[in-house]
């Protein structure tokens, strides 16, 4: 007698909320999760709380009507705790629902989280690929999962770790991500630069960073040839704006040069930014790179102080952060360079000193807040520095606000460090958009970098609260032109943005039509305006 082949296991991956305010990319992570489920034959649905709306009955909707074996989703830990709160309701309304959780957070953080989250089932430690291959044919058997690779989970007796599963060493073995599961129209609406990744690893021993530990020390490469025919099949999906997400895209300069020479050899039209190291850049990199499309580039040079650099090892000096920013200058490459506060041993002194060498830079730049998150070796080995770690609220870990102490600063001493470094940009700012609220006149770039921040909270709306989906349904018998759609999401706006009169929402709704990434669709006895 024929046996009827087993249907394919279903898969829900969650792609939690993340401010819109952060330019987030379309998900890179949980696509290349979602391509090593289908890999492994799995039926997949990527449930995309990043550029739509999330709330608990959405969420119990979409599982009713996909009804999973498995919800997988992961964090980091600035929203780690907003994504506990989901898996949660997962197992509230689906409680036979294995739920699985991967990511930087819980791969540092697992003992604890297993332990106080029971609504977890299994937690993915490090690179997921290869455990999920293994994982996924025998995740129905509980009994089978001491023996998969690169797993936690809790057992009466506890948490039980699983055997160390070795980093994927041929990344070409890697399916492409599974960006065909977005919607790839919202990300576009949003406009922001699209990631992809060229190698995993990071030779660097910074102790405020975790790449290292999440994707070894060793950079491991993937082909160029794949590389940019990623790339092709990317601007065939309509982007031009690439961001290449390597922890350090210039470790290999011989390859840099090959990969830009690969991009002229086929003739692509692009552009792209990187994230480098001031230790590895020449005018003969950077000269090829700008001829291949490299239009940004930014460095982490943490501070202006060289015993700083030392303790945080870095592993750079300030001499080739100068060289670094002369040489991008002259490539005519924007440059921004990064700089953190609240580092261990932080004093008035070394912020003076690291403001002082920033505007020397003269260049782009930036400050963001000490967040030592778990698996970093500051916070690992706390105490072998002078720093004091005030909170655990993984909330308050957005790197945009002081949650350390060191002894001769508070974490009011950091915050106002910052405040004062940015009230002169602030108060400059507010002028503008008083002016433009007022009609008083502007310089062009003024009125269109105004223009552009009110269009933006714009977008931010339409996505983040579903206005599309929720407004967007007419009876057959009435009105439903783009007028129609446009007066309902203006009396949404308005209450909230008095400028985002109906002439606004109709001026920045219209191009996403003429784009085709909104339309209008006829159903039955109704007319449905959709992504």
């Amino acid at each position: 007698m024929k046996q009827n082949n087993p249907l394919p296991i279903k898969i829900a991956l969650i792609a939690p909320p993340y401010p819109l305010s952060e330019f987030p990319s379309p998900p890179l992570g949980i696509c290349y999760v979602a391509a090593a489920c289908e890999r492994a034959g799995a039926q997949v649905q990527l449930l995309d709380y990043i550029i739509s709306e999330y709330s608990p009955e959405k969420l119990k909707n979409s599982l009713d009507d996909f009804q999973p074996d498995i919800v997988g989703t992961t964090s980091v830990t600035m929203n780690f705790q907003k994504t506990a709160e989901i898996l949660k309701t997962v197992k509230k309304v689906h409680p036979h629902v294995i739920t699985i959780m991967g990511g930087p957070h819980v791969s540092f953080d697992y003992e604890n989280v297993l332990r106080s989250i029971p609504e977890i089932d299994i937690i993915v430690i490090g690179e997921s690929e290869k455990t999920l291959l293994s994982l996924l044919p025998m995740v129905k058997d509980r009994s089978q999962w001491p023996i998969i690779p690169g797993i936690a989970f809790y057992e009466n007796t506890g948490v039980v770790v699983t055997q160390h599963q070795p980093l994927i060493e041929n990344l070409d073995e890697l399916p492409l991500p599974a960006r065909h599961l977005l919607n790839i129209h919202k990300y576009h609406t949003l406009g922001f630069p699209i990631s992809i990744i060229t190698s995993r690893g990071c030779p660097n021993q910074c102790i405020f960073c975790l790449g290292r530990r999440m994707v070894g020390q060793k950079v491991r490469y993937r082909s160029l040839e794949t590389v940019v025919d990623e790339i092709e099949s990317l601007m065939q999906m309509g982007f031009d704006l690439i961001n290449i997400a390597d922890d350090l895209f210039t470790a290999n300069k011989k390859r840099v040069i090959q990969f830009c020479e690969l991009i002229k050899e086929r003739n692509l039209s692009f552009v792209w930014s990187a994230f480098s190291r001031v230790n590895t850049v020449d005018p003969e990199i950077l000269s090829m790179m700008k001829s291949a499309g490299c239009y940004a580039v930014s460095f982490g040079i943490e501070s202006g102080n060289p015993e700083m650099l030392k303790r945080i090892r870095k592993g750079i000096t300030l001499d080739q952060a100068r060289y670094a920013a002369k040489c991008c200058k002259a490539s005519g490459i924007r440059t921004h360079a990064s700089f953190m506060v609240g580092l261990p041993g932080e004093t008035h002194n070394s912020l003076n000193d690291t403001l002082k060498f920033a505007e020397s830079l003269d260049i782009e730049y930036g400050f963001h807040f000490l967040a030592p998150f778990p698996g970093t070796t500051v916070r690992e080995n706390i105490h072998e520095y002078d720093l004091e770690i005030l909170t655990n609220d993984w909330k308050q870990y957005d790197a945009n606000q002081a949650i350390v102490r060191t002894s001769e600063l508070s974490p009011q001493d950091i915050d106002q460090f910052v405040e004062n470094w940015s009230k002169e940009q602030n108060d400059l700012w507010a002028q503008h958009l008083e002016a433009y609220q007022h009609g008083d006149p502007l310089e062009p770039h003024e009125k269109a970098n105004v223009e552009e921040y009110h269009k933006r909270r714009f977008i931010f709306w339409l996505l983040s609260e579903d206005l599309i989906e929720k407004m967007g349904t007419f009876d057959s018998q009435t009105d439903h032109s783009l007028n129609a759609l446009c007066q309902r999401i203006s009396q949404q706006v308005i209450p909230k943005e008095p400028l985002m009169d109906i002439a606004f929402v109709q001026k920045h709704l219209t191009p996403l039509v003429d784009k085709q990434f909104i339309h209008c669709v006829p159903e039955a006895s109704k007319h449905v305006w959709q992504w």
